[in-house]
């Protein structure tokens, strides 16, 4: 039983070695294509990774440089975005999807939102899912560490710092573990998408018949409402409504 299971995990071993290995492959095939000026073979090479389940803001970053190179500003925002959202300070990331969004057709005036609520979304995408937890563990860390203080310390000043000190970082965690959930929450149910076709025409029904809602164009960024039968409800920037084919958009 014993050499079963070790047999087992070394297999799982060396195929997992040899999926990295053959991703490192395409990823460096992919960067000589693209520095030799081959933009449409390096995005074949890159979005074979992609394809076979592979994420990473340097491939989604890699791709939407290629794409961009190659005229096709809507699948370059796409995954601009994409890579944003693993790394949402990454400052090349934001000045290349700031480029890029400066070639869309469509400038959607944005609905103003009162301060504290900018304020409050500035807070939560702060840090992306997994930055949240990572820094909910180092909070939990030192509380304990606080706790651990108070019983092993023989000093009753030491004492009353740590009570103080444990009871802040108690409602730091209280905090930090509210905004780990609302940000999975978020990520979970607000789902958005970039236009990849040249023009796209949103219907007021999910029905080529019905009548048109209005016109927009690559690379513009909508928000998804609800999906039916090969349409996607967007909604945009401006508060306008309307149903699309889903095929003209890509989901971030």
């Amino acid at each position: 039983m014993k050499n079963c299971l070790l047999l087992t995990l070394l297999i799982l071993f060396f195929v997992s070695f040899g999926f990295a290995s053959e991703a490192d492959d395409f990823m460096k095939k992919g960067n000589a294509l693209y520095q030799s000026g081959n933009y449409g073979q390096a995005i074949e090479a890159y979005q074979k990774l992609v394809n076979n389940g592979y994420v990473g803001k340097s491939l989604f970053y890699n791709l939407g440089n290629a794409y961009f190179r190659a005229g096709r500003t809507g699948f370059a925002i796409l995954n601009y975005e994409k890579a944003l959202k693993l790394a949402p300070n990454e400052e090349d990331i934001i000045y290349n999807l700031k480029i890029a969004n400066a070639r869309t057709v469509d400038k959607i005036e944005v609905l103003p939102k009162i301060f504290f609520v900018r304020w409050w979304d500035g807070l939560v995408n702060a840090f992306t899912v997994n930055g949240w937890t990572v820094f909910m563990f180092v909070v939990y860390l030192i509380t304990l560490l606080t706790i651990g203080l108070y019983f092993l310390s023989g000093s009753a000043m030491l004492q009353k710092l740590s009570v103080v000190l444990g009871l802040f970082m108690i409602i730091i965690l209280i905090c930090t573990t509210a905004l780990l959930a609302i940000k999975y929450n978020n990520d979970a149910n607000c789902k958005s998408g970039i236009v990849v076709e040249n023009s796209a025409v949103a219907k007021l029904s999910p029905d080529m018949k019905s009548g048109d809602a209005f016109v927009i164009h690559e690379g513009l960024k909508v928000d998804f409402e609800d999906e039916f039968s090969g349409w996607v409800k967007i909604k945009l920037a401006d508060g306008k409504e309307g149903w699309v084919v889903k095929s003209d958009l890509g989901s971030i």
